[in-house]
């Protein structure tokens, strides 16, 4: 009786985990509409306003899920201030890019970085922890190095914007694990910190009469402020359906976004998409396979963890 009680209340977590985790990157596949939205805008004023409307929902939802008690000994400890510093930085550069790609018609390399990521993620832990990875995993880095040869003999040069998007982004996920503290009081404090010179800079644009939050249209402004909850609500979403999810189930899920954000890209925005981009996505996208069965076998092959809170 005791063990169907507890496969109950953990298939009601797993459920619960899913719907947040789909809400999260259902968001996030929905954010270039928004992104083109605020393209008229100048991106560092986008941006810092991205950063300052994201402290308060952060704040209030850290406060309601009572874990305010690891975000009080991380403001305390320089180390953790340094880290999240530079964590903070590394999340800046990619929303940064991210938000200019779209504004300037180049979502399809958005949905390319963000599905060349995993695969970076498999040679940062090969190169920088150690980490060993079979011929699956190998025979799909080998494929998604192919794919950007090929968009690079096409192009003449690096498809730059998928490469700092898939890199910036992983560089993020390596060095944000080692703050002590969970995701959603990482990203609290992350944003706190890049919150004084966001705030500085929007303030020197009001005192110049430079800026679009309080000078220009009313819509202007609720773009602006709207930054914040477009940023912080998949965000932490994710932060707390990731928590009652498997690995597995997540490494799935993670490409949810970037087919949305790649359809809307080519179906939408009519950016072009010729053969050689079709050939590059058809060897990501079998990378992807390749490496998401190598991760499902290797769950298989290992005693199911015990779930954490």
């Amino acid at each position: 009786m005791v063990t169907a009680t507890a496969d109950l209340d953990q298939h009601a977590k797993g459920r619960r985990g899913f719907l947040l985790a789909l809400g999260a990157y259902f968001l996030w596949g929905l954010l270039p509409f928004y992104m083109k939205a605020v393209a008229h805008l100048p991106l560092a004023e986008v941006i810092a306003n991205r950063v300052v409307w994201s402290v308060p929902i952060a704040a209030a939802v850290l406060i309601w899920a009572g874990r305010t008690t690891d975000f009080k000994a991380a403001i305390r400890s320089p180390k953790s201030l340094a880290m999240a510093a530079l964590t903070a930085t590394l999340i800046s550069v990619n929303w940064g890019i991210y938000v200019w790609a779209i504004a300037v018609d180049r979502t399809v390399e958005t949905a390319l970085g963000y599905y060349i990521n995993p695969l970076v993620n498999v040679v940062v832990g090969a190169v920088l922890l150690g980490e060993k990875l079979d011929r699956l995993q190998i025979a799909a880095v080998a494929l998604a190095a192919i794919a950007v040869t090929v968009l690079t003999v096409e192009a003449g040069k690096l498809p730059w914007v998928s490469l700092a998007l898939a890199f910036s982004f992983a560089a993020y996920g390596f060095f944000r694990k080692t703050l002590p503290i969970g995701p959603s009081q990482g990203f609290l404090l992350e944003v706190l910190l890049l919150s004084v010179p966001a705030l500085c800079y929007i303030v020197y644009l009001i005192a110049t009469g430079q800026d679009h939050l309080i000078s220009s249209t009313g819509s202007d402004t609720a773009l602006l402020i709207g930054c914040g909850p477009i940023t912080a609500v998949p965000l932490l979403l994710f932060a707390f359906g990731a928590r009652l999810l498997r690995l597995s189930t997540i490494g799935i899920m993670q490409y949810i976004a970037p087919t949305m954000v790649f359809l809307i890209a080519v179906l939408i925005f009519d950016e072009p998409f010729g053969t050689t981009q079709a050939i590059a996505f058809a060897l990501i996208w079998t990378a992807l396979a390749m490496y998401s069965w190598s991760m499902f076998r290797g769950r298989e092959a290992r005693p199911a963890a015990p779930a954490t809170r």
